[in-house]
């Protein structure tokens, strides 16, 4: 063979070779799936269930039955802030066929959400024992975030007097974990245990804990939290007589809420006619009853659940 032939042979060998390559090579990775957690809107449950099932196809192409199950937790969270209970059990049901002995992450939030379905529409004893697991596997799998929630709702569902020991125990796990993400139920987890002592008539420890939530929502600088930790503290402020002082508060809030042209806020116009009430200057506080009941009585939850506090706000606002 000379020299040519034998250069020939190897070009030709080359390009077989590359052919045989580009049929037969690795293809090209998948693009990753979509961190669907990061599309939630809280205060939009309608608009991120559409965005959810519009992952639905990619999801199901992906083989990923895990990641699969997981969105389908979440829109049957979706369906439940929008009280369509029915629906969001069906999803919940089309979760439950699909969870395997090594999902745990996907069985966690399946029980974390089949609680907030059954506590939503109303079934704390129904809720509890999901709630109770989701935590407990939470724990030994070292899923904190996931742990803290579990917990989180557990302080909920539970009579006041057990609630105070699972907050408690849920700021602990959240001021000691390691996992960023799960740092950031120490704002809610602070609010919710204010609550906790508010309900107990501890109105002083209330204020106390309502006053670190709005700085841990400052540090974070989110200002729809921060918002909302400074009404719980006017809200406070009134239960302790310090109405002036509450209503002040409700009114800088009513002010920024415009001058934002944020949505309005039937939780501030309630706050400011109910102090108004208070120091008797009942003409004045009218319009913000009438204000409140026009917003409110817009929220499904209260409509079934508080009808006598929405009837007192129409009542008040002739």
């Amino acid at each position: 063979m000379n020299i040519s032939t034998a250069c020939i042979l190897i070009v030709s060998i080359f390009f077989i070779y590359a052919a045989c390559s580009a049929k037969t090579g690795a293809q090209p990775e998948p693009e990753p799936l979509p961190d669907f957690d990061a599309l939630w809107d809280y205060n939009n449950p309608d608009s991120t269930e559409k965005k959810f099932q519009e992952l639905i196809p990619q999801a199901q192409a992906s083989g990923n039955t895990g990641y699969y199950a997981e969105l389908l937790t979440q829109i049957a969270r979706t369906q439940g802030l929008q009280n369509k209970f029915d629906e969001a059990h069906e999803t919940l049901d089309d979760v439950e066929k699909m969870l395997t002995d090594d999902m745990t992450r996907p069985r966690i939030r399946y029980l974390l959400e089949r609680g907030r379905v059954y506590n939503s529409s109303g079934h704390q004893d129904k809720a509890r024992p999901l709630f109770l697991a989701a935590y407990t596997m939470g724990v030994q799998t070292d899923k904190d975030y996931y742990a803290i929630d579990a917990v989180h709702m557990l302080q909920i569902v539970e009579p006041p007097e057990k609630q105070l020991d699972w907050a408690l125990q849920a700021i602990d796990m959240t001021e000691k974990t390691a996992d960023l993400r799960a740092k950031k139920w120490l704002g809610p987890l602070y609010n919710n245990t204010g609550w906790t002592y508010f309900d107990m008539e501890q109105y002083e420890e209330a204020l106390k804990w309502f006053e670190k939530s709005l700085t841990w929502r400052q540090e974070q600088k989110d200002e729809q939290g921060i918002r909302i930790a400074q009404w719980t503290i006017a809200r406070a402020y009134r239960a302790l007589g310090r109405t002036e002082q509450a209503l002040e508060m409700q009114k800088t809030l009513e002010s920024e809420i415009d001058a934002k042209g944020l949505p309005p806020d039937g939780y501030v116009y309630e706050e400011i006619a109910e102090c108004l009430h208070v120091l008797q200057r009942f003409e004045e506080a009218k319009p913000y009853f009438r204000k409140a009941h026009e917003v409110l009585s817009q929220d499904t939850w209260l409509v079934n659940n508080q009808a006598d506090r929405l009837k007192r706000l129409e009542e008040l606002s002739k």
